[in-house]
């Protein structure tokens, strides 16, 4: 009886709170999944008075089509560079009053001026990282150096990919030699067919439930970011994570404004907020990505000088993907004759 009764009070109370209305000054952030540490909104509720309300994306696709195609207004989003880009030249973002990011200056000179948005007018970094094999040293002959051992037939069925169109086909064309960026079909069409020779291999194609597979050792070896590789390292000694040697993909996620948004000044205090070195350092303490500020390593101790966060980048060849504009639909053709054959 009691329970009861403390579920009608509930209920009661929750539509008294309905009816009354929440009349705090909102903003509406749209991020990647696990991509922020826990608490950390409430801080900013707590500091500001403006409410979050907090959607996660899969894929930079995924956001893409949905800030494009439907009338959701958001007030900040966090895409990858190739995204940034695209979405600057169809005029989807506003650009951002620098002046009132006044955290700006504690991100590194060196991630900034970068080349989807070099002027610093739409995009503010979040995190960056690498894309590379985590891979389990009890599953494995020996540690892979090269993204073959992802078409390598002893591992089959212990393969995990990553169900994300440009990073597949852009490690694909890394270990053929090509760029990540190509637009030649001898290229695309050689990347396209090894994807498919792959295919009977592959254990499952995922995003970010790799790290649950990884951890509880499901497979041998993953196309992984650099983040994840270091959450799951954390969680199982037994694995570790390689750059392969043909090179990889740098990206960069940054956090923007879209063009529509309902509340542009909640929306710096937002990004000013999360470029707060105590702030980035739980971030990227939590998340495992690398942040683009010293100041928040700082405060990282051991974490901020992991080197799957922080790879000496100068010994791999690591490209930015660069937006295809409307060369998009070859990729999304190519992509599309790919998941057909696995029958997704």
């Amino acid at each position: 009886m009691k329970k009861l009764i403390a579920l009608i009070l509930c209920a009661a109370m929750l539509l008294s709170l309905a009816a009354c209305g929440d009349d705090r000054e909102t903003i509406k952030v749209y991020n990647w999944g696990d991509y922020i540490a826990p608490g950390v909104i409430d801080k900013f509720e707590e500091e500001t008075g403006i409410r979050v309300i907090y959607e996660m994306f899969e894929t930079n696709e995924d956001m893409y089509t949905k800030i494009k195609n439907s009338n959701n207004a958001y007030d900040v989003l966090i895409p990858s560079d190739y995204m940034i880009e695209r979405m600057i030249a169809e005029n989807l973002l506003a650009e951002i009053d620098m002046a009132n990011i006044t955290n700006y200056d504690k991100i590194d000179a060196e991630y900034k001026n970068l080349s989807f948005d070099p002027e610093n007018k739409y995009s503010v970094p979040y995190t960056w990282g690498t894309v590379g094999i985590l891979y389990n040293k009890t599953m494995v002959n020996e540690a892979p150096t090269s993204w073959g051992a992802l078409w390598d037939g002893q591992y089959k069925d212990n393969i995990i990919m990553m169900n994300s169109q440009r990073d597949a086909i852009g490690i694909t064309l890394k270990y053929l030699g090509y760029s990540l960026n190509t637009l030649e079909a001898a290229e695309l069409n050689a990347a396209k067919e090894k994807l498919i020779e792959q295919e009977p291999l592959v254990l499952a194609w995922v995003v970010d439930e790799v790290k649950d597979k990884m951890i509880g050792g499901e497979a041998a070896l993953a196309l992984v970011y650099a983040g994840d590789a270091v959450y799951c390292k954390g969680e199982n000694p037994d694995l570790e994570y390689v750059i392969p040697s043909e090179g990889s993909n740098i990206f960069f996620d940054s956090m923007c404004i879209p063009a529509n948004c309902e509340n542009k000044a909640g929306a710096e205090k937002f990004i000013d907020f999360m470029c707060r070195p105590d702030i980035a350092a739980e971030n990227a303490g939590y998340i495992g990505y690398s942040s683009p500020s010293k100041a928040a390593r700082e405060l990282m101790g051991e974490a901020g000088e992991d080197p799957t966060a922080y790879p000496d980048i100068t010994k791999y060849d690591l490209e930015i993907f660069s937006s295809l504009g409307d060369k998009t639909k070859i990729y999304d053709e190519l992509w599309t004759e790919i998941i057909t054959v696995r029958g997704m």
